[in-house]
């Protein structure tokens, strides 16, 4: 039997739930925007009156003020968002719990088995977006395919509040003429190499030889010739079955340029401070740390490492990252943003082997201050207690960065 795979997206997501809640913007031009004298002052949504001022999520704030005059901006409520992304869920799980979430306002649902209750996918589809609206007030645009990536690619179609049907028999007429970024994982640097390839739209790679995209793209460029041809079997992950915590970060925007060693190293030692610790909060330990970032010409970049030992301490997360760091960076740039995550989770109890040349007395009583300046935190702030470190520059480490700060953002809107 052919499947069904639903793919929903949250229209304006966080825009649109703050005109939910604030009636008069709801003719105004709105868009969501980070805190602009921290330096996050960027579009992370947008309404559809600001949309048609040609803003676009990730135009900074006075840019978008300058598209348009009358923009009006309002700051983030995650807490808010997530909520309704629960919310949507639990509609989706009247249909079906082959739920996939990607990010905090797209779901894949496979609906397959659902057909003989609900009737056809497009059907289920329509039901969706009208009880969405009516019991969320915000609206969903879902495409209907018989894999994720077409999927995917028909909710993108059609916006805001439609369905859009993409099959085995009309793909090629319905997507192959759009612009091969269109398609799921092709990023910037990919629709640079294919265009210098000469392809720029999904039909164009759908019909290029597949020799070719190997030699050029590696087997990365085989798997988007198969998705370009409706060729994507992954299946959609089971609600229940969703993968624990796999990894455990934080990043920042800094209020000023990084310029040297010790600017970089402060903010990793604050960042990882808050990876510590929400580690043990998790009662897990990481294997690895990644490294995130961000020039002043907005050129992103990752690096990873492994640990020696699984930690969950401050100083060796926030020591690795230096390492990393200064193996492969040479400050040739200012840096704007930067992160650190911990990877490689496992159980903070699981055993690991020992060796004769660490001091693992020196580790456990590290691990035991730590967890009494995070007793002492939880009863008193997080300013209570401070690392010498994170004093020597208030401007750019006087941040609580566990609580203040958005944790790599689950997606965009």
């Amino acid at each position: 039997m052919e499947r069904v795979i639903l793919h929903s997206d949250l229209n304006n997501f966080y825009a649109s739930v703050e005109c939910l809640y604030h009636p008069r913007l709801r003719d105004q031009p709105v868009v969501v925007g980070g805190d602009e004298e921290a330096r996050h002052g960027i579009v992370l949504a947008k309404n559809q009156i600001a949309k048609a001022y040609g803003i676009k999520t990730g135009d900074v704030l006075w840019e978008a003020r300058r598209k348009c005059p009358g923009l009006v901006a309002v700051p983030a409520d995650f807490q808010l968002y997530l909520k309704f992304s629960r919310k949507v869920r639990e509609i989706y799980a009247d249909y079906t719990d082959l739920i996939e979430p990607f990010g905090i306002d797209e779901n894949w649902l496979d609906v397959t088995g659902s057909l003989g209750l609900y009737g056809s996918g497009e059907n289920i589809a329509d039901a969706i977006r009208k009880r969405v609206y009516e019991e969320l007030g915000v609206t969903v645009s879902v495409g209907v395919s018989f894999n994720k990536i077409f999927a995917k690619l028909g909710s993108d179609m059609k916006k805001p509040n439609a369905t859009t049907i993409i099959t085995k028999e009309n793909y090629p007429s319905a997507i192959w003429q759009l612009p091969a970024a269109d398609l799921l994982y092709v990023g910037r640097s990919t629709e640079k190499k294919l265009s210098a390839m000469g392809i720029h739209t999904i039909g164009d790679l759908a019909r290029c030889d597949v020799n070719l995209l190997h030699k050029r793209l590696g087997v990365w460029g085989i798997m988007l010739h198969r998705f370009a041809n409706g060729e994507d079997h992954s299946p959609v992950a089971k609600r229940e079955a969703e993968s624990g915590i796999k990894s455990v970060g934080n990043s920042i925007t800094a209020p000023r340029d990084l310029t040297t060693l010790e600017d970089v190293k402060a903010v990793f030692y604050m960042l990882a401070e808050s990876v510590a610790a929400r580690l043990r909060g998790y009662g897990l330990k990481c294997t690895g740390v990644q490294i995130y970032l961000r020039d002043k010409d907005l050129i992103s970049c990752e690096r990873q490492a492994k640990l020696t030992f699984p930690s969950c301490l401050t100083s060796e997360i926030a020591e690795k990252a230096m390492e990393i760091f200064t193996s492969k960076y040479h400050m040739s740039k200012a840096l704007r943003s930067i992160g650190v995550r911990g990877i490689r989770l496992v159980p903070e109890n699981e055993a690991y082997q020992l060796d004769m040349f660490s001091d693992q007395q020196w580790r456990e009583k590290s691990e035991k201050a730590e967890r009494a300046v995070d007793e002492i935190r939880d009863r008193f702030g997080y300013f209570a207690i401070q690392r010498g470190i994170l004093l020597k520059d208030k401007e750019l480490t006087g941040i609580n960065p566990k609580d203040d700060h958005i944790i790599f953002p689950p997606g965009r809107s």
